[in-house]
């Protein structure tokens, strides 16, 4: 039964590594309280999609499976296994965000729906890339590449966007409504994709 893994899976969950995307991100957005700064709303901004994006690399090593070789004949599809990983973290990836939320400065925070919308597109794309990597290729621990390759979205995706299509807008930019329209967009479709590279490939499958 599908119960019955979720013992197996907790133990496979890269834990320390989420914990210390965690921390990262808590440390990013805490730093103004710690030092008795008080940062600009596009200060605090910023400081909040740091902290997306480290949460983000953490859920980018969630489907490394050091015994994926073993697991791959259970009756049990790979997509159910991914689907249990996520469910394990969910919870405290949304406590994680609550607590991210309540360490920024009131006055300077940005509207909490938009940014995070912002945070969970950040994770989709991270799984979706992380299960796209596992349908692809046979290694067991994709976590570094799948990081690697969200820094470099995070970096190039600002550069490259075209104006009409700008993702990272200030909160009081009259464009903040249809950037998160986009985001919106960018996080079911990324959701999706995940959901589709979730089954391992029939010709994979039939050779094992």
């Amino acid at each position: 039964m599908t119960v019955d893994l979720v013992g197996p899976l907790w133990r496979t969950v890269p834990w320390r590594v989420l914990a210390v995307a965690g921390a990262l991100g808590l440390l990013i957005v805490g730093t103004p309280l710690a030092t008795g700064a008080e940062p600009a709303s596009w200060q605090t901004l910023l400081l909040l999609r740091g902290a997306a994006l480290s949460g983000g690399l953490g859920l980018a090593f969630l489907l490394d499976d050091p015994a994926r070789h073993l697991t791959a004949p259970v009756p049990t599809p790979r997509l159910v296994r991914q689907a249990l990983r996520a469910a394990l973290v969910a919870p405290f990836a949304a406590l994680w965000w609550a607590a991210v939320l309540l360490l920024t400065p009131s006055a300077s925070r940005p509207p909490v729906g938009g940014i995070t919308l912002e945070a969970v597109a950040v994770g989709a794309f991270a799984l979706a890339a992380a299960a796209l990597a596992v349908r692809l290729t046979d290694e067991a621990r994709p976590g570094p590449f799948v990081a690697a390759s969200l820094l470099l979205a995070a970096v190039l995706g600002p550069l490259l966007a075209p104006e009409d299509w700008a993702l990272f807008v200030q909160a009081g930019d009259p464009r903040w409504p249809l950037a998160h329209e986009r985001w919106a967009v960018l996080a079911a479709a990324t959701a999706v994709a995940g959901a589709v590279c979730g089954p391992e490939p029939l010709g994979r499958r039939r050779g094992r």
